[in-house]
């Protein structure tokens, strides 16, 4: 059993939670999921089962969407509802006008500084290893693109918005740095993933419906799981020496119409059989992750 579930995983439990139940559901080990949500956090929550745990990074580096609430006046430790209150400060001054002014100025690339309260490792430490125990290091800021800022609905102190955004963006971070920009602090109070890559909420289906009996019809295919990626065809000579991990630069693989770096879903043209994922590159073309 190899693929992707598009799950909509609930408030209240961790990614690995997740993957647990999918464990259980599919009577396999082989499983891995494609980007934390946190425990406060529902959504879109791609799970690859078998085989399609190879696909983790490609289908992560899809694009993400949004919906989210702040709270404006307050700033906890995790930058969430969940955190202890750390400060809290006055927004009598604040207008719906100067709420709309900041928060469009987000629609950029800018280097996100990431959340104490936060996987990422310095030195070989989680930081909420570190943060559990008092200890806050210096984190360096990691380029970040925010791609679309709306703003759903103002009801001061609360704002609802929805953003897209590139991978690895922190929405916590978001409202942080937001309430830095507003002079009265700000935390998250609500996220929904509402899509990840070509992963939607319309395509998704809730864990708690997901059940053995129907577990291979909501199977996506690893195919399908990489259409927006464009493909190529190759004849059996071809396909045999790409499996065999051989960089091809004879034209009739490595052309002009082959962009440089690009990846591309590689078949065997006579079989019609889906090998993998391909890149051109100095040396040649050749697969890159081997789906057989």
């Amino acid at each position: 059993m190899n693929g992707i579930i598009n799950v909509y995983k609930p408030e209240g439990i961790t990614s690995f939670d997740v993957v647990r139940v999918i464990k259980k559901v599919a009577n396999t080990s082989k499983v891995g999921h494609t980007g934390t949500l946190d425990p406060l956090a529902k959504g879109v929550l791609p799970i690859c089962i078998g085989k399609g745990t190879k696909l983790v990074d490609y289908i992560m580096e899809g694009n993400k969407v949004y919906k989210a609430q702040l709270k404006l006046g307050e700033i906890t430790d995790t930058y969430d509802r969940e955190g202890k209150i750390l400060e809290s400060k006055s927004y009598s001054n604040l207008t719906e006008k100067k709420i709309i002014e900041v928060m469009s100025s987000f629609k950029k690339q800018y280097d996100q500084i990431p959340p104490m309260y936060s996987a990422l490792k310095v030195n070989g430490q989680r930081l909420y290893d570190l943060a559990r125990k008092g200890i806050e290091v210096e984190r360096k800021g990691r380029p970040v693109t925010i791609y679309e800022m709306e703003i759903l609905n103002i009801d001061i102190p609360f704002v609802n918005f929805r953003v897209k955004c590139s991978k690895g963006t922190y929405i916590r971070s978001i409202c942080y740095d937001i309430g830095e920009e507003l002079g009265c602090g700000a935390y998250m109070t609500k996220l929904e993933r509402e899509a990840s890559g070509t992963f939607n909420i319309e395509n998704s289906i809730k864990l708690e419906n997901l059940t053995c009996d129907n577990f291979s019809e909501n199977l996506i295919s690893m195919e399908d799981a990489l259409k927006s990626y464009d493909s190529i065809s190759v004849n059996n000579n071809f396909s045999k020496l790409l499996i065999n991990g051989v960089s091809i630069m004879d034209k009739r693989v490595y052309n002009e119409n082959i962009r440089e770096n690009k990846i591309y879903k590689v078949y065997n043209e006579e079989e019609n059989k889906f090998l993998g994922l391909g890149q051109k590159l100095p040396k040649g073309f050749k697969i890159i992750k081997l789906l057989l």
